[in-house]
């Protein structure tokens, strides 16, 4: 079977269409893993003897590796390969996950959650410039696709959580993601073959910090890194805030809460497809200005229905077109960024992933900050994100309506 990699054929061991959904099943091991044991906080605070707040930290404890790791291995992965990092990466978390699962106390359960993520990483860090090497100056096109598969991930994984814990053992939770990530590792040792696996001649010889100052000072490169950086803030933003505005501020039900949660998970998925659809035609520039400017009037919108107190109908569906135009603006602005850079892609995806969770972590504190018991905080830092969007588009200017592919 051969597969095109920037125009030209290479053997692989899979096809595209199962190529790309291996891709994306390894980069689902950060929303299962983040998602999947939610439902079990309680129970595990039960079996450790402590409460849930403390339980809760873990989470924190599990973005602060998954950031530092990035930071080590996207530069690392510049250098010697990307395999050997997948393979580490899908070993390592695999053996901490089955850590997790046999742990005895709080603290180890942190220090082993802490590792988990560090090391799995290794093998999601490295998955944009597989992408890349494929698609070539369309990557946008093989992001897209790498996307829309991966929102099966947030949607099902606390249903599969919930349903797990239901047969009585928040460890099976574990068992579980250490039998994914080992189902993983076998399929990537036997059936990953790629041309930069075997050629070296592109790979960087650069010391860390200096892949770090190529990345940075690339020209071109800080609008976007700042317009994805804006993206994730909005992401997160809902993320944390829509428990509280459906279930609190609009006293809807849990269940009517999963299924407009659902709705919006489905918009984004929408508009991965779309994308991968037209991108080839328009351009990845000119797709993010026309979602910035889409993604502006939705959110200007639903900033004035809430001031105004209309009925929470109007705010679901203003919300539905908005995620689906954040979900195009994400996508495109990563896209942009990886498509400059030739041996340090590792390092670009590095930096991308360390501020995307980096502002992610930022998104509760400055949404308490303003809490006023209403929508109105999520709705206006929402706006005030995409704005920056815009704002970062016009440093590119006239480059964004440029009718050239990225």
């Amino acid at each position: 079977m051969t597969i095109t990699t920037k125009g030209t054929p290479f053997p692989a061991a899979l096809p595209l269409y199962l190529l790309l959904p291996m891709l994306a099943a390894i980069m689902a091991i950060t929303p299962l893993t983040i998602d999947m044991y939610l439902p079990a906080m309680s129970v595990i605070a039960d079996s450790f003897h402590t409460n849930v707040t403390q339980v809760q930290q873990s989470l924190s404890v599990y973005l602060a590796g998954y950031s530092m790791g990035m930071l080590t291995f996207g530069p690392l992965a510049d250098r010697i390969g990307r395999r050997p990092l997948v393979l580490i990466g899908l070993a390592g978390f695999a053996i901490t996950t089955l850590g997790l699962a046999l742990s005895t106390s709080l603290t180890l359960f942190m220090l082993l959650r802490f590792v988990q993520a560090f090391l799995g990483s290794a093998a999601t860090v490295v998955v944009p410039g597989y992408v890349k090497e494929i698609y070539g100056e369309n990557t946008a096109k093989g992001m897209s696709y790498v996307s829309l598969i991966m929102m099966i991930a947030p949607l099902a994984a606390p249903t599969i959580g919930s349903i797990i814990l239901g047969l009585g053992y928040w460890q099976l939770i574990f068992f579980l993601l250490c039998s994914y990530a080992a189902l993983l590792f076998v399929l990537v040792a036997f059936k990953l073959r790629m041309p930069s696996d075997r050629d070296t001649s592109e790979r960087s010889q650069k010391s860390f910090l200096r892949n770090y100052g190529v990345v940075f000072s690339t020209a071109g490169v800080k609008p976007y890194l700042g317009s994805g950086l804006l993206c994730a803030f909005a992401f997160f933003s809902y993320l944390t805030a829509s428990p509280f505005v459906y279930m609190e501020v609009f006293q809807l039900s849990q269940h009517t809460f999963a299924l407009l949660f659902g709705l919006n998970v489905g918009a984004l998925a929408l508009a991965n497809l779309l994308n991968s659809r037209i991108v080839v035609k328009h351009g990845s520039r000119k797709m993010l200005a026309l979602a910035t400017v889409s993604a502006t009037v939705f959110s200007a919108a639903l900033l004035a229905v809430n001031m105004l107190g209309l009925d929470y109908h109007f705010t679901i569906v203003l919300l539905v077109p908005l995620m689906a135009s954040l979900g195009i603006m994400s996508v495109n602005s990563d896209a942009i960024v990886l498509m400059k850079f030739k041996q340090e892609t590792g390092t670009a995806t590095a930096v991308i992933g360390t501020l995307r969770f980096g502002i992610g972590a930022l998104a509760g504190p400055i949404l308490a900050f303003f809490y006023t018991g209403t929508a109105i905080p999520f709705c206006l830092l929402m706006f005030l994100a995409i704005t920056g969007v815009g704002i970062c588009q016009l440093f590119t200017f006239p480059g964004t309506w440029r009718p050239t592919r990225n």
